[in-house]
Protein backbone atom coordinates (compact mmCIF):
# COMPACT_ATOMS: atom_id res chain seq x y z
CA UNK A 1 0.00 0.00 0.00
CA UNK A 2 1.67 3.23 -1.14
CA UNK A 3 -0.71 5.77 0.33
CA UNK A 4 -0.73 6.72 4.00
CA UNK A 5 -2.83 4.17 5.96
CA UNK A 6 -5.99 5.55 7.56
CA UNK A 7 -7.12 5.09 11.15
CA UNK A 8 -9.99 2.92 9.93
CA UNK A 9 -7.54 0.70 8.06
CA UNK A 10 -5.41 0.27 11.19
CA UNK A 11 -8.46 -0.61 13.27
CA UNK A 12 -9.59 -3.18 10.71
CA UNK A 13 -6.14 -4.85 10.73
CA UNK A 14 -6.32 -5.18 14.53
CA UNK A 15 -9.81 -6.69 14.37
CA UNK A 16 -8.75 -9.14 11.65
CA UNK A 17 -5.57 -10.13 13.50
CA UNK A 18 -3.35 -9.07 10.57
CA UNK A 19 -0.47 -8.09 12.84
CA UNK A 20 2.31 -8.45 10.24
CA UNK A 21 0.53 -6.02 7.91
CA UNK A 22 -0.21 -3.78 10.89
CA UNK A 23 3.48 -3.65 11.85
CA UNK A 24 4.45 -2.58 8.34
CA UNK A 25 1.64 -0.02 8.14
CA UNK A 26 2.64 1.61 11.43
CA UNK A 27 6.12 2.35 10.09
CA UNK A 28 4.54 4.92 7.75
CA UNK A 29 3.17 6.98 10.64
CA UNK A 30 4.90 9.95 12.27
CA UNK A 31 5.22 9.85 16.10
CA UNK A 32 2.49 12.46 16.58
CA UNK A 33 0.12 10.49 14.33
CA UNK A 34 0.73 7.29 16.30
CA UNK A 35 -0.01 9.17 19.54
CA UNK A 36 -3.36 10.34 18.14
CA UNK A 37 -4.09 6.82 16.90
CA UNK A 38 -3.35 5.25 20.29
CA UNK A 39 -5.43 7.82 22.18
CA UNK A 40 -8.46 7.03 19.99
CA UNK A 41 -8.29 3.26 20.62
CA UNK A 42 -9.39 1.14 23.58
CA UNK A 43 -6.78 -0.18 26.06
CA UNK A 44 -6.41 -3.60 24.39
CA UNK A 45 -5.89 -2.07 20.94
CA UNK A 46 -3.48 0.50 22.42
CA UNK A 47 -1.19 -2.27 23.68
CA UNK A 48 -1.31 -4.13 20.38
CA UNK A 49 -0.31 -1.03 18.41
CA UNK A 50 2.48 -0.09 20.81
CA UNK A 51 3.98 -3.59 20.96
CA UNK A 52 4.37 -3.60 17.18
CA UNK A 53 6.22 -0.28 16.93
CA UNK A 54 9.97 -0.23 16.17
CA UNK A 55 12.02 0.73 19.23
CA UNK A 56 12.97 4.22 18.04
CA UNK A 57 9.39 5.08 17.06
CA UNK A 58 8.02 3.48 20.25
CA UNK A 59 10.34 5.63 22.37
CA UNK A 60 9.31 8.84 20.61
CA UNK A 61 5.63 7.95 20.92
CA UNK A 62 5.96 6.97 24.60
CA UNK A 63 7.42 10.39 25.50
CA UNK A 64 4.33 12.18 24.10
CA UNK A 65 1.64 9.94 25.59
CA UNK A 66 -0.53 11.02 28.52
CA UNK A 67 0.70 9.88 31.93
CA UNK A 68 -2.27 7.51 32.43
CA UNK A 69 -1.51 5.68 29.17
CA UNK A 70 2.19 5.52 30.08
CA UNK A 71 1.28 3.93 33.42
CA UNK A 72 -1.00 1.45 31.66
CA UNK A 73 1.80 0.41 29.31
CA UNK A 74 4.31 0.06 32.14
CA UNK A 75 1.90 -2.23 33.97
CA UNK A 76 1.15 -4.45 30.95
CA UNK A 77 4.20 -4.52 28.67
CA UNK A 78 6.94 -7.10 28.86
CA UNK A 79 9.89 -6.11 31.07
CA UNK A 80 12.41 -6.15 28.23
CA UNK A 81 10.24 -3.81 26.15
CA UNK A 82 9.96 -1.37 29.09
CA UNK A 83 13.70 -1.51 29.70
CA UNK A 84 14.51 -0.75 26.06
CA UNK A 85 12.13 2.20 25.98
CA UNK A 86 13.34 3.72 29.26
CA UNK A 87 16.96 3.43 28.16
CA UNK A 88 16.16 5.17 24.87
CA UNK A 89 14.07 8.00 26.39
CA UNK A 90 15.69 11.41 26.86
CA UNK A 91 16.74 11.82 30.53
CA UNK A 92 14.47 14.81 31.24
CA UNK A 93 11.36 13.06 29.87
CA UNK A 94 12.23 9.86 31.74
CA UNK A 95 12.63 11.78 34.99
CA UNK A 96 9.29 13.56 34.47
CA UNK A 97 7.63 10.13 34.14
CA UNK A 98 9.34 8.62 37.19
CA UNK A 99 8.28 11.54 39.40
CA UNK A 100 4.62 10.52 39.07
CA UNK A 101 5.06 6.79 39.66
CA UNK A 102 4.90 4.97 43.04
CA UNK A 103 8.26 4.70 44.81
CA UNK A 104 8.30 0.89 44.60
CA UNK A 105 7.78 0.94 40.83
CA UNK A 106 10.39 3.68 40.41
CA UNK A 107 12.98 1.57 42.23
CA UNK A 108 12.21 -1.41 40.00
CA UNK A 109 12.35 0.62 36.80
CA UNK A 110 15.63 2.33 37.73
CA UNK A 111 17.22 -1.08 38.20
CA UNK A 112 16.33 -1.96 34.60
CA UNK A 113 18.28 0.99 33.19
CA UNK A 114 21.77 0.67 31.83
CA UNK A 115 24.52 1.88 34.16
CA UNK A 116 25.08 5.25 32.42
CA UNK A 117 21.34 5.94 32.15
CA UNK A 118 20.76 4.88 35.77
CA UNK A 119 23.45 7.30 36.94
CA UNK A 120 21.94 10.19 34.98
CA UNK A 121 18.40 9.46 36.22
CA UNK A 122 19.45 9.20 39.87
CA UNK A 123 21.30 12.50 39.58
CA UNK A 124 18.23 14.19 38.11
CA UNK A 125 15.92 12.74 40.76
CA UNK A 126 18.23 14.02 43.49
CA UNK A 127 17.37 17.66 42.84
CA UNK A 128 14.45 19.44 44.57
CA UNK A 129 11.10 18.90 42.87
CA UNK A 130 10.77 22.36 41.34
CA UNK A 131 14.44 23.02 40.64
CA UNK A 132 16.09 23.50 37.26
CA UNK A 133 18.06 20.30 37.94
CA UNK A 134 14.85 18.32 37.39
CA UNK A 135 14.44 19.80 33.92
CA UNK A 136 17.95 19.53 32.53
CA UNK A 137 19.26 16.93 30.12
CA UNK A 138 22.95 15.97 29.83
CA UNK A 139 22.64 15.57 26.06
CA UNK A 140 24.58 18.55 24.72
CA UNK A 141 27.77 19.31 22.80
CA UNK A 142 30.72 20.68 24.82
CA UNK A 143 33.90 21.81 23.06
CA UNK A 144 37.32 23.23 24.02
CA UNK A 145 38.58 26.72 23.31
CA UNK A 146 41.81 25.54 21.59
CA UNK A 147 39.95 23.46 18.97
CA UNK A 148 39.67 24.62 15.39
CA UNK A 149 36.34 25.07 13.64
CA UNK A 150 37.11 21.97 11.57
CA UNK A 151 37.68 19.91 14.73
CA UNK A 152 34.39 21.17 16.14
CA UNK A 153 32.46 20.19 13.00
CA UNK A 154 34.09 16.77 12.95
CA UNK A 155 33.17 16.32 16.62
CA UNK A 156 29.56 17.26 15.92
CA UNK A 157 29.34 14.68 13.13
CA UNK A 158 30.56 11.96 15.50
CA UNK A 159 28.59 12.88 18.62
CA UNK A 160 25.83 15.30 17.61
CA UNK A 161 23.20 12.62 17.06
CA UNK A 162 22.56 12.26 20.78
CA UNK A 163 22.41 16.00 21.50
CA UNK A 164 19.06 17.58 22.47
CA UNK A 165 19.89 20.61 20.32
CA UNK A 166 22.74 21.71 18.06
CA UNK A 167 21.78 25.37 17.82
CA UNK A 168 24.31 26.34 20.52
CA UNK A 169 27.65 24.75 21.48
CA UNK A 170 29.15 25.12 24.95
CA UNK A 171 32.81 25.87 25.59
CA UNK A 172 34.27 24.31 28.76
CA UNK A 173 37.74 24.30 30.32
CA UNK A 174 39.72 21.26 31.45
CA UNK A 175 37.69 21.07 34.70
CA UNK A 176 34.37 21.15 32.88
CA UNK A 177 33.54 24.73 33.85
CA UNK A 178 31.41 26.67 31.37
CA UNK A 179 33.33 29.60 29.91
CA UNK A 180 31.19 30.53 26.89
CA UNK A 181 28.42 29.49 24.53
CA UNK A 182 28.56 29.97 20.76
CA UNK A 183 25.78 29.64 18.21
CA UNK A 184 26.30 26.99 15.52
CA UNK A 185 26.00 29.59 12.74
CA UNK A 186 29.31 31.10 13.88
CA UNK A 187 31.08 27.81 13.11
CA UNK A 188 29.29 27.34 9.80
CA UNK A 189 30.36 30.78 8.59
CA UNK A 190 33.95 30.76 9.96
CA UNK A 191 37.13 29.57 8.26
CA UNK A 192 37.83 25.89 9.13
CA UNK A 193 41.21 26.81 10.66
CA UNK A 194 39.78 29.47 12.99
CA UNK A 195 40.11 28.52 16.64
CA UNK A 196 37.19 28.51 19.06
CA UNK A 197 38.74 31.16 21.31
CA UNK A 198 38.71 33.57 18.36
CA UNK A 199 34.91 33.26 18.21
CA UNK A 200 34.38 33.66 21.95
CA UNK A 201 33.11 36.86 23.57
CA UNK A 202 32.91 35.39 27.12
CA UNK A 203 29.33 36.59 27.48
CA UNK A 204 26.77 33.92 28.18
CA UNK A 205 23.58 33.32 30.13
CA UNK A 206 23.21 30.26 32.34
CA UNK A 207 20.94 28.67 34.94
CA UNK A 208 21.82 27.10 38.31
CA UNK A 209 20.96 23.49 39.13
CA UNK A 210 19.16 24.50 42.34
CA UNK A 211 17.43 27.51 40.77
CA UNK A 212 13.63 27.63 40.88
CA UNK A 213 11.90 26.67 37.64
CA UNK A 214 9.81 29.86 37.66
CA UNK A 215 13.01 31.91 37.64
CA UNK A 216 14.20 29.89 34.63
CA UNK A 217 11.02 30.84 32.76
CA UNK A 218 11.84 34.50 33.26
CA UNK A 219 15.47 34.01 32.12
CA UNK A 220 14.28 32.34 28.90
CA UNK A 221 11.76 35.13 28.31
CA UNK A 222 14.35 37.88 28.72
CA UNK A 223 17.02 36.26 26.57
CA UNK A 224 14.96 34.68 23.76
CA UNK A 225 16.85 31.36 23.76
CA UNK A 226 15.86 27.85 22.66
CA UNK A 227 18.23 26.29 25.22
CA UNK A 228 20.27 27.43 28.23
CA UNK A 229 23.20 25.74 30.01
CA UNK A 230 22.86 24.61 33.63
CA UNK A 231 25.84 24.86 36.00
CA UNK A 232 26.39 23.96 39.65
CA UNK A 233 27.70 26.33 42.34
CA UNK A 234 31.29 25.86 41.05
CA UNK A 235 30.36 26.72 37.46
CA UNK A 236 30.66 23.12 36.24
CA UNK A 237 28.41 22.47 33.24
CA UNK A 238 25.90 19.77 34.20
CA UNK A 239 23.36 19.92 31.38
CA UNK A 240 21.01 22.11 29.39
CA UNK A 241 17.34 23.06 29.60
CA UNK A 242 15.43 23.41 26.34
CA UNK A 243 12.52 25.67 25.51
CA UNK A 244 10.03 22.78 25.15
CA UNK A 245 10.50 21.89 28.83
CA UNK A 246 10.13 25.54 29.83
CA UNK A 247 6.90 25.84 27.83
CA UNK A 248 5.52 22.79 29.66
CA UNK A 249 6.38 24.35 33.02
CA UNK A 250 4.85 27.67 31.96
CA UNK A 251 1.64 25.91 31.00
CA UNK A 252 1.51 24.16 34.38
CA UNK A 253 2.13 27.43 36.25
CA UNK A 254 -0.53 29.30 34.27
CA UNK A 255 -3.05 26.48 34.76
CA UNK A 256 -2.37 26.46 38.50
CA UNK A 257 -2.80 30.23 38.76
CA UNK A 258 -6.04 30.22 36.77
CA UNK A 259 -7.50 27.43 38.92
CA UNK A 260 -6.58 29.31 42.09
CA UNK A 261 -8.06 32.52 40.70
CA UNK A 262 -11.31 30.62 40.21
CA UNK A 263 -11.47 29.92 43.94
CA UNK A 264 -10.11 26.38 44.31
CA UNK A 265 -6.83 24.59 44.89
CA UNK A 266 -4.77 23.59 41.85
CA UNK A 267 -6.01 20.20 40.58
CA UNK A 268 -2.56 18.76 39.69
CA UNK A 269 -4.30 16.41 37.23
CA UNK A 270 -6.46 16.86 34.10
CA UNK A 271 -10.08 17.70 34.93
CA UNK A 272 -11.56 14.54 33.37
CA UNK A 273 -9.04 12.16 34.99
CA UNK A 274 -8.92 13.44 38.57
CA UNK A 275 -10.99 11.32 40.94
CA UNK A 276 -14.26 12.72 42.30
CA UNK A 277 -13.16 12.57 45.99
CA UNK A 278 -9.97 14.44 45.14
CA UNK A 279 -11.94 17.00 43.12
CA UNK A 280 -14.26 17.59 46.10
CA UNK A 281 -11.26 17.89 48.42
CA UNK A 282 -9.63 20.52 46.19
CA UNK A 283 -12.79 22.64 45.91
CA UNK A 284 -14.58 22.20 49.23
CA UNK A 285 -12.06 24.02 51.42
CA UNK A 286 -12.24 27.30 49.54
CA UNK A 287 -16.02 27.07 49.17
CA UNK A 288 -16.40 26.68 52.94
CA UNK A 289 -14.07 29.63 53.57
CA UNK A 290 -15.98 31.78 51.06
CA UNK A 291 -19.31 30.67 52.53
CA UNK A 292 -18.21 31.63 56.04
CA UNK A 293 -17.05 34.96 54.64
CA UNK A 294 -20.40 35.58 52.98
CA UNK A 295 -22.09 34.85 56.31
CA UNK A 296 -20.54 38.09 57.49
CA UNK A 297 -22.69 39.77 54.85
CA UNK A 298 -25.78 38.54 56.68
CA UNK A 299 -24.27 39.80 59.93
CA UNK A 300 -23.71 43.22 58.38
CA UNK A 301 -27.28 43.25 57.06
CA UNK A 302 -28.55 42.39 60.55
CA UNK A 303 -26.56 45.28 62.02
CA UNK A 304 -28.42 47.68 59.72
CA UNK A 305 -31.79 45.96 60.19
CA UNK A 306 -33.31 49.10 61.70
CA UNK A 307 -32.37 51.23 58.71
CA UNK A 308 -33.79 48.62 56.32
CA UNK A 309 -37.09 48.53 58.24
CA UNK A 310 -37.40 52.31 58.01
CA UNK A 311 -36.36 52.50 54.35
CA UNK A 312 -37.15 49.20 52.63
CA UNK A 313 -36.21 50.80 49.32
CA UNK A 314 -32.54 50.57 50.37
CA UNK A 315 -32.70 46.75 50.25
CA UNK A 316 -33.56 46.86 46.54
CA UNK A 317 -30.06 48.05 45.71
CA UNK A 318 -28.03 45.73 47.96
CA UNK A 319 -27.32 43.14 45.20
CA UNK A 320 -26.37 45.95 42.81
CA UNK A 321 -24.06 47.58 45.35
CA UNK A 322 -22.13 44.50 46.52
CA UNK A 323 -21.80 42.92 43.07
CA UNK A 324 -20.30 46.12 41.63
CA UNK A 325 -17.64 46.26 44.33
CA UNK A 326 -16.86 42.56 43.96
CA UNK A 327 -16.57 42.85 40.20
CA UNK A 328 -14.18 45.80 40.48
CA UNK A 329 -12.06 43.93 43.01
CA UNK A 330 -11.97 40.79 40.87
CA UNK A 331 -10.88 42.82 37.85
CA UNK A 332 -8.05 44.47 39.77
CA UNK A 333 -6.87 41.17 41.30
CA UNK A 334 -6.72 39.41 37.94
CA UNK A 335 -4.83 42.29 36.30
CA UNK A 336 -2.25 42.58 39.11
CA UNK A 337 -1.58 38.84 39.39
CA UNK A 338 -1.08 38.56 35.64
CA UNK A 339 1.19 41.61 35.57
CA UNK A 340 3.28 40.11 38.38
CA UNK A 341 3.58 36.77 36.64
CA UNK A 342 4.80 38.51 33.47
CA UNK A 343 7.34 40.54 35.44
CA UNK A 344 5.64 43.83 34.56
CA UNK A 345 5.62 44.99 38.19
CA UNK A 346 7.15 44.07 41.55
CA UNK A 347 6.08 44.39 45.17
CA UNK A 348 8.32 47.44 45.49
CA UNK A 349 6.11 49.27 42.97
CA UNK A 350 3.00 49.01 45.17
CA UNK A 351 2.70 52.80 45.43
CA UNK A 352 2.49 53.12 41.64
CA UNK A 353 -0.26 50.50 41.63
CA UNK A 354 -2.14 52.27 44.43
CA UNK A 355 -2.01 55.62 42.63
CA UNK A 356 -3.35 54.07 39.42
CA UNK A 357 -6.13 52.21 41.22
CA UNK A 358 -7.11 55.29 43.24
CA UNK A 359 -7.65 57.20 40.01
CA UNK A 360 -9.16 54.36 37.97
CA UNK A 361 -11.33 53.19 40.88
CA UNK A 362 -12.72 56.68 41.40
CA UNK A 363 -13.43 57.12 37.68
CA UNK A 364 -15.00 53.66 37.32
CA UNK A 365 -17.06 54.28 40.46
CA UNK A 366 -18.16 57.61 39.05
CA UNK A 367 -19.31 55.95 35.83
CA UNK A 368 -21.30 53.26 37.67
CA UNK A 369 -22.63 55.83 40.15
CA UNK A 370 -23.90 57.98 37.30
CA UNK A 371 -25.53 54.98 35.64
CA UNK A 372 -27.15 53.98 38.96
CA UNK A 373 -28.53 57.49 39.58
CA UNK A 374 -29.76 57.72 35.97
CA UNK A 375 -31.57 54.42 36.34
CA UNK A 376 -33.44 55.64 39.44
CA UNK A 377 -34.22 58.94 37.68
CA UNK A 378 -35.65 57.23 34.58
CA UNK A 379 -37.69 54.71 36.53
CA UNK A 380 -39.14 57.48 38.72
CA UNK A 381 -39.93 59.89 35.90
CA UNK A 382 -41.48 57.29 33.60
CA UNK A 383 -43.61 55.86 36.40
CA UNK A 384 -42.04 52.41 36.02
CA UNK A 385 -41.34 52.37 39.76
CA UNK A 386 -42.05 54.86 42.53
CA UNK A 387 -39.14 55.32 44.93
CA UNK A 388 -41.15 57.76 47.04
CA UNK A 389 -40.92 61.48 47.66
CA UNK A 390 -37.24 61.25 48.58
CA UNK A 391 -36.20 59.46 45.39
CA UNK A 392 -33.54 62.09 44.65
CA UNK A 393 -31.78 61.41 47.96
CA UNK A 394 -32.04 57.66 47.34
CA UNK A 395 -30.41 58.17 43.94
CA UNK A 396 -27.61 60.22 45.50
CA UNK A 397 -27.09 57.50 48.11
CA UNK A 398 -26.79 54.79 45.49
CA UNK A 399 -24.57 56.89 43.21
CA UNK A 400 -22.13 58.00 45.88
CA UNK A 401 -22.07 54.53 47.47
CA UNK A 402 -21.04 53.05 44.14
CA UNK A 403 -18.14 55.49 43.88
CA UNK A 404 -16.86 54.51 47.31
CA UNK A 405 -17.43 50.77 46.93
CA UNK A 406 -15.87 50.48 43.47
CA UNK A 407 -12.90 52.55 44.67
CA UNK A 408 -12.51 50.31 47.72
CA UNK A 409 -12.88 47.15 45.60
CA UNK A 410 -10.19 48.32 43.16
CA UNK A 411 -7.78 49.14 45.97
CA UNK A 412 -8.43 45.88 47.85
CA UNK A 413 -8.16 43.75 44.72
CA UNK A 414 -4.86 45.36 43.67
CA UNK A 415 -3.16 45.52 47.07
CA UNK A 416 -4.02 42.03 48.36
CA UNK A 417 -1.87 40.08 45.81
CA UNK A 418 1.06 42.42 46.50
CA UNK A 419 0.66 41.95 50.24
CA UNK A 420 0.58 38.16 49.92
CA UNK A 421 3.68 38.25 47.72
CA UNK A 422 5.46 40.39 50.32
CA UNK A 423 4.56 37.87 53.04
CA UNK A 424 5.92 35.00 50.95
CA UNK A 425 2.58 33.50 49.85
CA UNK A 426 1.35 32.74 46.34
CA UNK A 427 -0.48 35.86 45.05
CA UNK A 428 -2.86 33.61 43.10
CA UNK A 429 -4.45 32.52 46.39
CA UNK A 430 -6.04 35.98 46.54
CA UNK A 431 -8.64 34.60 44.17
CA UNK A 432 -11.35 36.71 42.60
CA UNK A 433 -14.12 35.07 44.71
CA UNK A 434 -12.11 35.78 47.88
CA UNK A 435 -11.73 39.46 47.02
CA UNK A 436 -15.40 39.65 46.02
CA UNK A 437 -16.43 38.21 49.40
CA UNK A 438 -14.22 40.70 51.25
CA UNK A 439 -15.66 43.63 49.31
CA UNK A 440 -19.25 42.39 49.77
CA UNK A 441 -19.05 42.77 53.54
CA UNK A 442 -17.25 46.11 53.56
CA UNK A 443 -19.45 47.33 50.70
CA UNK A 444 -22.57 46.98 52.84
CA UNK A 445 -20.97 49.05 55.58
CA UNK A 446 -20.10 51.79 53.09
CA UNK A 447 -23.58 51.69 51.55
CA UNK A 448 -25.52 52.02 54.77
CA UNK A 449 -23.09 54.60 56.15
CA UNK A 450 -23.72 56.78 53.09
CA UNK A 451 -27.46 56.14 53.41
CA UNK A 452 -27.38 57.31 57.03
CA UNK A 453 -25.56 60.47 55.93
CA UNK A 454 -28.04 61.34 53.14
CA UNK A 455 -31.34 60.07 54.51
CA UNK A 456 -31.15 61.05 58.19
CA UNK A 457 -34.18 63.11 59.02
CA UNK A 458 -36.11 61.90 55.98
CA UNK A 459 -36.39 58.13 55.46
CA UNK A 460 -34.16 57.32 58.41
Amino acid sequence: MNQHPTTEFITSLIQEGEFFKLKEALKKFEPGEVVELIEEEEEREQLIIFRLLPLELATQVFEYLDLDIQRHFLANLAQDKITDILNEMSPDDRTALLEFLPDELVRELIQTLSEPERKVTLELLGYPEYSVGRLMTPDYIAIRENWTVQQVLDYIRRHGGQSETLSVLYVTDSRGRLIDDIRIREFLLADPQTRVNELMDNRFVHLQTMQDQEEAIEVFRRNDRVALPVVNSDGILYGIVTIDDILDIREEEDTEDIQKLGGSEALDEPYLTISLPKMIQKRAGWLVVLFLGEMLTATAMGFFEGEIEKAVVLALFVPLIISSGGNAGSQATSLIIRAMSLGELTVGEWWKVMRRELLSGALLGGILGAVGFLRILLWQQTGFYDYGPHWFLVGCTVGLSLVGIVLWGSLSGSMLPLLLKKLGFDPATSSAPFVATLVDVTGLIIYFSVATLFLSGTLL
